[in-house]
Formats: C-alpha cells, sequence, structure tokens
C-alpha cells in the first residue's frame, strides 16, 4: 500500500535526510584530515590562545603566538576580532603545513556593537521571542566582524545574588532558564551553523557555578545529584537538545570534583546520556587551576585529568599544549581520547565551510554594511523596554503626564552613559548610549523642566551634595531617584557580601523623601539588591537593571506611559541578606510558619520575615488583569504518556491602558517518596490584551509536567494528588485546582 505524507511531513522528512547527508559527508572530510595530521598537529587543535583583549590571568609562559599558529599549533583564538585583524591571523594559520584554519571566539555576552540589556534583565521580560531577537542581532554584528563562537549563553541556575555573574543568567528558575536557554542557543545559532547570520554558541558553565558556595566567584560547590539533576542539569540539557555547538566547563568542584576533570558531568552525562556531539572547553586556564584546587599534582598530570574527564580545548592555560604529546607517547592518555576531541572540533570548522573559504566571515563591506543597520538600535530598544519591572505605583503614579511641568532627577546613575552598558562590553562606545537624564528630556520636550543634581556618588559615602539635591527637590514638582550599581559591580569576579544600595544612596533618598514630594525611584543593578527603606517609602518604583544603549529612551518610554511596563522578576529579592540563598521554591518543613507573628518552634527568624521583598514572577503593570472562569477537562490523569488534562481560564484586561500579563502556572506535588517544593513553574505565556479585552488561556497538564527525578535519579511521576495554581506571580496566585494522578 502507498503511503502518503502532509506536505509539513515531507519538508520536515526532507530536513532530516539532508542534515544525516551533510553529518555524512563531514565526517568523510574530518577522518581523511585526520589521517594525514601528526601527533603535534592533533595537540595543537585542542589549544587555544587569547589575543589583545584579556577576560582572565595573564600566562606569562605563551610565547611568540604567531609562530606557534604558523606551525598549526592552535587551534583556537578567543579575544580577536574585527575583519581586518581576523583575516589577517587567518592568513597566518593558513601557512601551516595542512592549512586548517582557525576559530575566532569572543564573549559576545549581550551584544556586539548594539548593546542590549544585561541577560537578567532580557530574563524579566519573559518574552523568549524578544531574547531570540537579541541573541541574533548579536550574531550577526559578530559574524560579520569574523567571528565565529562566543562564550554564551550562560545557563547557570542563580539563587544567591550576591553572586556577581547573575548577571549573565537567566535568574533562579530551572525552567524559565531552560527556556531561555533554548532561545538564546536558537538566536546565536540561526536557521544553521555556516550561515553568514549565525555563530557557535556555548553553554555555560557546567554545570552548577551558580551554586558557588557563599555566592563566591570561583568556589566550590556541595549539593546532592538530586538537586544537581533536577535544578541545575535541566538548562544544559535544553541547550544540548536545542543543538548548541560547544559547551564550557565551569571553575568550580562539584562534591569536590572540579568540573573541568569531571568525568561524570563530561563523559557520563553530557557525551553519554545526552550523545553531545560538540565539544567542550575549558574556561579561561581552569586545567591548570585544578593544581591548586589540590586535584591535580602539576600542570601534567592536570592536562590527564583533562582529557581524560572529557575536556577537548585548552583555553589558555597550555596544559595540552606542553604535556599531551608527551602523555600519548608515554601511554598514559590513549591516542582515542586525542582523536574524539580533535573531531568534535573540525567537525564544527566543516560546519561553518571555514575549510571552502576559511574567510568567509571576513567580509569588509558586510561589516560595515550590518554594523549600520539601524533596525538593530530600534530592536535594542524594546527588548529594553520588556525588561523593565514595575514594582510600585501608589495612587498610579506612573505613568507620568506632561502636565508635571518641572522635575528634577538625582542620583549618581541619573546622567551616566558607562553604566547603562553593564558589564561584558566587546568595545564601549559610551556616544551611542542614553542616558535616563538625556531620555527624559528627549521624551517630554521643552514643556518640562528637568534639573540633574547628582547628589552622591555610586560607592563613596560623601553627603556633600545632599544639600543640592535637597534644594532641587524643593523647587520641583517631582523626584526621580536613579539609584543602583555601577556596571563594575556586577558580573565576574564582582561577588559581593552587602547587596544593599552601594555607599549613602539610600540616606540620600531618605533626605529627599524628606521634602514630602513625589519621589519615583528607578534603580539600576546587574543583581537583586535589598533596598528597604526606598521599598517603603518611594512612591513608585521601577526595576531598569542595566538595559544598554537604549537604557534612556526606554526607560523615559515606560514613564510616560508609551510603553506599559510587563517585566516580571525571574529572581526573587530577599529583605536581608541573611535570608540568602532564597528562592521561591522553598520546601514547607515539618513545622512550617503559618502566622508570621508566630514563629515560636517553627521554621523562622526571630528578626526577619521568612517572605521576601518581591517574589520571583512579580511585577506590576499600568493596567489590571483578573483570572476568572476555571476550568478543567479532569479531575484525573494516568500515568500514559498520551495522557493530557487541558487546564483553561478566562484572562481579562479590566483597567484603562493595553498591556501583556505573563501568566504562570505552577505546580505542588503534594505527596511523594521525595519532598518536593511547595511550588514549581511548569509553564507561562506572556499575553497582549487591549483594555476590556478578555481571551481564554489554556495549558496543558501531562505525565512531564507532573514528573522530577527522585533519589535513584529517575524520571518519575507518582500517584497521587497535585496542586494546580495559576497566578501573576509565584505569590499571587488567583485560580487552583486538584488533580489526581493514577496508574
Amino acid at each position: 500500500m502507498m503511503k502518503f505524507f502532509s506536505l509539513p511531513s515531507l519538508f520536515f522528512l526532507l530536513a532530516i535526510q539532508a542534515t544525516v547527508a551533510q553529518d555524512v559527508k563531514i565526517n568523510k572530510r574530518v577522518d581523511s584530515l585526520m589521517k594525514l595530521m601528526t601527533l603535534e598537529e592533533k595537540v595543537g587543535q585542542l589549544n587555544q590562545y587569547s589575543g589583545s583583549v584579556v577576560t582572565g590571568p595573564v600566562n606569562d609562559a605563551k610565547t611568540n603566538m604567531l609562530n606557534d599558529i604558523k606551525q598549526g599549533k592552535v587551534g583556537s583564538m578567543l579575544n580577536v576580532r574585527g575583519v581586518k585583524d581576523t583575516r589577517e591571523i587567518q592568513a597566518v594559520a593558513l601557512q601551516s603545513r595542512l592549512k586548517i584554519p582557525l576559530l575566532f571566539s569572543l564573549d559576545v555576552i549581550h551584544g556586539y556593537k548594539t548593546i542590549f540589556p544585561v541577560p537578567l534583565a532580557e530574563a524579566a521580560s519573559w518574552d523568549l521571542d524578544a531574547i531570540k531577537s537579541a541573541a541574533h542581532i548579536a550574531a550577526k554584528e559578530a559574524a560579520a566582524s569574523g567571528i565565529h563562537w562566543t562564550f554564551a549563553p550562560m545557563v547557570d541556575v542563580g539563587r544567591d545574588p550576591r553572586w556577581g555573574r547573575v548577571m549573565e543568567g537567566a535568574g533562579e528558575d530551572t525552567y524559565l532558564g531552560s527556556k531561555i536557554a533554548t532561545a538564546r542557543v536558537k538566536g546565536f545559532q540561526g536557521e544553521q551553523l555556516g550561515g553568514l547570520d549565525a555563530i557557535m554558541a556555548c553553554a555555560k558553565h557546567f554545570a552548577a557555578y551558580g551554586a558557588a558556595i557563599a555566592g563566591r566567584d570561583y568556589n566550590a560547590v556541595d549539593l546532592s545529584n538530586q538537586q544537581l539533576w533536577e535544578t541545575y542539569l535541566p538548562p544544559f540539557k535544553a541547550a544540548a537538545d536545542a543543538g548548541v555547538a560547544t559547551f564550557m566547563n565551569s571553575f568550580n568542584t562539584i562534591n569536590g570534583i572540579p568540573a573541568t576533570g569531571n568525568s561524570y558531568l563530561q563523559r557520563n552525562i553530557l557525551k553519554g546520556k545526552w550523545n553531545f556531539g560538540g565539544f567542550v572547553v575549558s574556561d579561561w586556564g581552569s586545567i591548570a587551576e585544578m593544581v591548586p584546587w589540590g586535584f591535580a599534582e602539576n600542570q601534567k598530570d592536570a592536562a590527564l585529568k583533562a582529557i581524560t574527564a572529557g575536556s577537548d580545548m585548552d583555553m589558555e592555560s597550555l596544559a595540552y599544549k606542553n604535556n599531551l604529546v608527551k602523555l600519548v607517547n608515554e601511554g598514559a592518555v590513549p591516542i582515542a581520547l586525542v582523536d574524539d576531541a580533535l573531531k568534535r572540533i573540525l567537525y564544527q570548522k566543516f560546519l561553518l565551510g571555514l575549510f571552502d573559504d576559511p574567510y568567509k566571515f571576513s567580509n569588509l563591506a558586510r561589516e560595515k554594511k550590518v554594523m549600520a543597520d539601524v533596525k538593530h538600535p530600534q530592536i535594542a530598544r524594546e527588548v529594553a523596554e520588556k525588561s523593565i519591572v514595575l514594582l510600585k505605583n501608589n495612587g498610579q503614579l506612573l505613568p507620568l503626564t506632561r502636565d508635571t511641568k518641572n522635575i528634577v532627577v538625582i542620583g549618581p546613575l541619573a546622567h551616566s552613559r558607562k553604566d547603562m552598558e553593564g558589564g561584558w562590553i566587546v568595545a564601549s562606545d559610551t556616544t551611542k548610549v542614553t542616558s535616563l537624564y538625556e531620555g527624559l528630556v528627549a521624551k517630554a520636550g521643552k514643556n518640562v523642566k528637568f534639573t540633574y543634581v547628582e547628589g552622591c556618588g555610586i560607592n563613596g559615602m560623601s553627603t556633600a551634595g545632599f544639600a543640592s539635591a535637597v534644594a532641587a527637590a524643593k523647587s520641583a514638582d517631582l523626584v526621580i531617584m536613579a539609584l543602583g550599581e555601577s556596571a563594575e559591580m556586577t558580573g565576574e569576579a564582582k561577588s559581593r557580601t552587602d547587596i544593599h544600595l552601594p555607599g549613602v544612596q539610600e540616606d540620600l533618598f531618605v533626605a529627599v523623601k524628606a521634602t514630602g514630594k513625589p519621589v519615583v525611584s528607578v534603580l539600576m543593578a546587574g543583581r537583586p539588591m535589598i533596598f528597604n527603606k526606598v521599598a517603603d517609602q518611594s512612591d513608585a518604583i521601577v526595576y531598569a537593571w542595566l538595559l544598554g544603549e537604549q537604557a534612556g529612551h526606554a526607560i523615559a518610554n515606560v514613564l510616560y506611559g508609551d510603553y506599559n511596563p510587563s517585566g516580571k522578576l525571574p529572581s526573587t529579592f530577599p529583605r536581608s541578606v541573611g535570608q540568602i540563598p532564597l528562592s521561591y521554591q522553598t520546601y514547607n518543613t515539618g513545622r512550617p510558619v503559618t502566622d508570621p507573628k508566630d514563629i515560636r518552634y517553627k521554621s523562622g527568624y526571630i528578626d526577619e520575615l521568612n517572605s521576601p521583598r518581591y517574589a520571583f514572577g512579580y511585577g506590576l503593570s499600568y493596567t489590571t488583569f483578573n483570572y476568572t472562569n476555571l476550568k478543567s477537562s479532569a479531575t484525573t490523569i494516568t500515568l500514559t504518556p498520551e495522557s493530557t488534562v487541558q487546564l483553561s481560564f478566562t484572562l481579562t484586561n479590566t483597567g484603562k491602558y493595553a498591556g501583556a500579563e505573563v501568566v504562570q502556572l505552577y505546580i505542588r506535588d503534594l505527596v511523594s517518596s521525595v519532598v518536593r517544593p511547595v511550588k514549581e513553574l511548569k509553564d507561562f505565556q506572556k499575553v497582549m490584551l487591549k483594555a476590556g479585552e478578555s481571551t481564554t488561556i489554556t495549558f496543558t497538564i501531562d505525565k512531564d509536567k507532573l514528573s522530577y527525578f527522585n533519589q535513584d535519579l529517575h524520571w518519575v511521576a507518582e500517584p497521587g494528588a497535585f496542586s494546580l495554581m495559576i497566578g501573576s506571580a509565584s505569590d499571587d496566585i488567583r485560580l487552583s485546582a486538584t488533580l489526581n494522578l493514577t496508574q
């Protein structure tokens, strides 16, 4: 009998066949090349050098870099960018015996030429299309400048805001982080690798770097395997499933084993269970750092343990370059391990098309055209607007109207351009950055008088500017205060023990607020901060993060209502440092606090509430939304993979403004063989509604949404009752139902 396929199915099958054919072709070319290579040349491809920009400790042992490249002893360069430089260095690589092209890599974290919000800010948008678009524009610009590979996205789950690198991630939640990981990988890598608008992505840091003890960079991690699989690995699995080309291992140990030398992570899980076909690069010098960790005796021993564990490329430690040939010749390292690493790296070079045209990404005319694309800044502004979170709006003070004629803008970040960029900038150009003050002036026009007063420094203790700030506030109709951290206070090597507003900024706020004038606080940072006085006394609060080059315009558009804020917090904001680490995925305990006024012999603090200042998923709008008419297609679901339940409700915009709401689905397994959190995010939708408009939202509940890793690390769904919760935030549940899972 003849079998017929629908047109979409036919296209899908043809795409699979084309991919398989391409894979076979590339593998044949890789195998042919490997047969021609000496051991020294093979090891050379596993070696990565840094060019002019230093993003880690400098290695003094590296000498005569160009000569090493010419001899085929280097497989990749990082921190070389621009058509001119990449072409020149690629030409040196093509003088080697086998003319194997270099991979050029760079930390393109939240933009190349066009600077987007820092990744944690983008995560606050809960807008996967916007996040994907930002990554794609970054890839387009980077690829046009000769870059093949970015060290992003960082998909570490981060639940300790003292850790500076929370700025680079998607926040505290595994589900949201997994969705964002997928969006960023697809954004960077485009329709297919080898396209001129695509670069290789890199899922980092494998794994559990976000759980570093005390929130201190490069520190140890100590956690159960159940927590590793349940909380920290899923975003990496999502990146792998999305086709990410590379992984980067992390600086930390996991239960005493450095990630760089961790066979369980790299061999058993990544290349084994997940069947990952790309390659693994070390973080900067992390192979050599196994020596001070006390895990390796010397660099030779470190090289042995890293290659055995599955670390394919050595970034900047020279451990492979100086020791791997000896280790193979001595029989300590099987040549099969070197060949496996080499094959993975060469495959990506063939996939990118570098053997057919080593200069395909180094075209000067294309570089100029892409960098001049006027659509990119506009998209950056839209992403920035979507990233802003409205935390407070007493009396509907916002949005502002142009009837407010005299506004004073106070604070150390009010007229800053550099800090708006955030950390991890490829090349700072503050001339294209708009400060908050500049954005407000451009938005309101000549009919509104704006006055700028710095008031104090970001991190200093001087109060000399308080008097002028207070005087200006007294003469104004309204005060906008721009407070927070500098760009240099979050990111790698920027861990803090105290995440309160730095310096005397909160004292400045109190002095200005004492004038009695209405105060709108605009808070800027790359992490959750603690700002209790500002939270208590401000009339309105906008959390603006570090929004990139379009920061001033984006914030002004939100303050004046040209964009209705729709951001939701991707991380919990604590009341006190003593609550950290803090997540909405808390456990009920055997002695839960049911009354905050009575914590005797309960799991609580005597000097602080258990609850956060602002919960995960929280964010206000200029309009209001009602959740009604909850319906479930069934009250029981079976364990079969095909069994599903549809949970639907009506969402209505009951306010005066059009706006977007992020509706969130949480689930709790009420009784299980391993204690479950009181809530786990399992789905969400971002929905735009006009004023007065209603729509039906539907979530599908299946076995996978009810499953978890048990104590044997099996992905299971256990029969019993589940609480289904739909809300506007993790602490603002509007609708709930019970679902029973049966055999």
